[in-house]
């Protein structure tokens, strides 16, 4: 490495800290996490080689405690933090501490996060590049009156956006000027609570859009690559559900100016690391429109690297290393298909309502073709202060239906016991009629709720257990093959 560290500090929690800690020890780094008082019996902290208390539950308290997180870096002597895709990881406040104080964040510069947080500047600077972006006014709405005036030259319906931040939080669909009226206020105040500012922006909303993403990878010496796209069509308020790659929307032509799109994003801002390029599809016109860049690892990043057999941590860590990337564009192959399903404690026959507690069982998927990442553990408690994502079940098949039936498998193998979960309203969606055919739509969530709730889902019956396992069942089971010198 051209700048070695030998010791990193993961800054988040549940299973990207997992899946990032079992990166860095494969590349024979040491690890250190950190962890909240809500987290103590946390996986990530039992995995790494060192773990540290940073505060109390709540994340201000704790994962976006960025002088207490620094304090534990230099205590521990890592040299580097890798921030996963949650908290402070596009914090560009967070990135310059940590240049003060000598260590390498695992990601793009602080001028990257600067410029991609403001995301009117950032649609600025790429429509005068000549990127596509979301029919709407370059610049904030000044008041309710200037966001009415924009509105109707657009045409509604329109969709309001805090010029700040993300995870779609604060938006929201406006189907006439009353809805705006009704909606303004509330949101800008959403913004500022969650964002530090409640400054909004406006455009044009095309509810017949396919959502589709990028991901690139650059080095420091202004090589980029993209690892092919990703669909994300199928979210739940603004809040992705599903992944897939490729899209089952793309033909050759169409994949080929996508790329390019994706690739020229990171181009114009001089990008570094692992990013990605985030575009809405309209198929009855074949265009695409940018919506923003995500300087970080994405959830979903998974599905990518099944198609494509690169580690993007690994390359993540490459790059803050000062080495160069480890393929070129002409080394990069998509091969096969894959899905991603979010598994969260939530019911979903209540309104998707969060479902914390002990998980008493656990047994995930597994066999061919079947990629679980988790955080969580029989005897675990999921706490209410965080995102309740139980597991991301990833599958890989030589095409799409090899892939989806693969997931269906998963799906039902599937056993969660102790907290509500998610998993039968996956098995609606993913036996959704038009979902087989790739004829992906916003309406398919609702759908698929419908469907789940009528019983005219999928006839899958529930995993079943010979002997219901007890907490903390799996590691007696583990200590006593142990014993037995199996």
């Amino acid at each position: 490495m051209a700048k070695p560290f030998g010791k990193v500090l993961i800054a988040d929690r549940g299973e990207i800290a997992v899946r990032a800690i079992r990166s860095l020890k494969e590349m024979g780094l040491r690890t250190v996490a950190i962890y909240s008082s809500a987290d103590e019996r946390a996986l990530h902290r039992y995995l790494a080689d060192e773990s540290y208390l940073v505060g109390g539950p709540r994340p201000e308290e704790s994962y976006l405690n960025v002088e207490g997180i620094i304090k534990v870096a230099k205590r521990s002597g890592a040299e580097a933090i890798y921030p996963g895709y949650g908290f402070l990881s596009q914090n560009p406040t967070f990135v310059k501490r940590c240049e003060e104080e000598g260590l390498t964040f695992i990601g793009p510069p602080a001028r990257v996060h600067e410029l991609v947080s403001n995301k009117v500047e950032a649609k600025r600077l790429l429509a005068e590049n000549g990127i596509p972006v979301v029919p709407g006014p370059l610049r904030e709405l000044r008041d309710i009156e200037d966001a009415l005036r924009e509105s109707e030259r657009l045409g509604y319906p329109v969709i309001l956006k805090p010029v700040f931040g993300g995870g779609g939080i604060g938006m929201r669909v406006c189907n006439d000027a009353e809805e705006l009226r009704a909606y303004f206020e509330g949101l800008s105040k959403l913004a500022k609570a969650a964002f530090g500012k409640g400054s909004l922006f406006v455009e044009k909303f095309y509810p017949e859009a396919r959502h589709l993403e990028v991901q690139v990878l650059a080095d420091g010496r202004g090589d980029v690559v993209h690892l092919y796209e990703r669909e994300c069509t199928i979210q739940r308020r603004f809040q992705k559900v599903v992944e897939e790659a490729p899209s089952p929307a793309l033909d050759d032509e169409l994949r080929e100016k996508l790329l390019a799109l994706g690739t020229r994003v990171a181009e114009l801002v001089r990008y570094v690391s692992a990013g990605t390029a985030e575009f809405i599809y309209l198929p009855e016109e074949r265009v695409f429109y940018f919506i923003e860049l995500n300087a970080r690892i994405q959830v979903e990043h998974p599905v990518t690297e099944a198609i494509t057999g690169i580690d993007i941590v690994k390359e993540q860590v490459r790059v803050a290393s000062g080495e160069p990337l480890s393929v070129s564009q002409e080394e990069v192959r998509a091969s096969g298909h894959a899905f991603e399903a979010r598994i969260y404690a939530e019911d979903p026959f209540e309104g998707f309502k969060p479902s914390p507690g002990l998980v008493e069982a656990y047994l995930p998927p597994g066999g061919p073709g079947v990629r679980v990442d988790s955080g969580v553990y029989p005897g675990y408690e999921i706490p209410p202060f965080y995102d309740p994502l139980i597991a991301k079940v990833i599958t890989w098949g030589k095409d799409r239906p090899d892939a989806l039936r693969r997931m269906l498998r998963a799906l039902e193998e599937f056993v969660v016991e102790g907290v509500k979960t998610n998993i039968p309203f996956h098995k609606a969606l993913f036996s959704h009629r038009d979902f087989v055919r790739g004829e992906l739509s916003r309406g398919l969530v609702d759908e698929a709720t419908k469907a789940m709730v009528s019983g005219d889902g999928p006839k899958i019956p529930p995993p079943k257990v010979a002997e219901r396992p007890t907490v903390h069942s799996g590691w007696k089971v583990a200590g006593r093959l142990m014993e037995a010198g199996a």
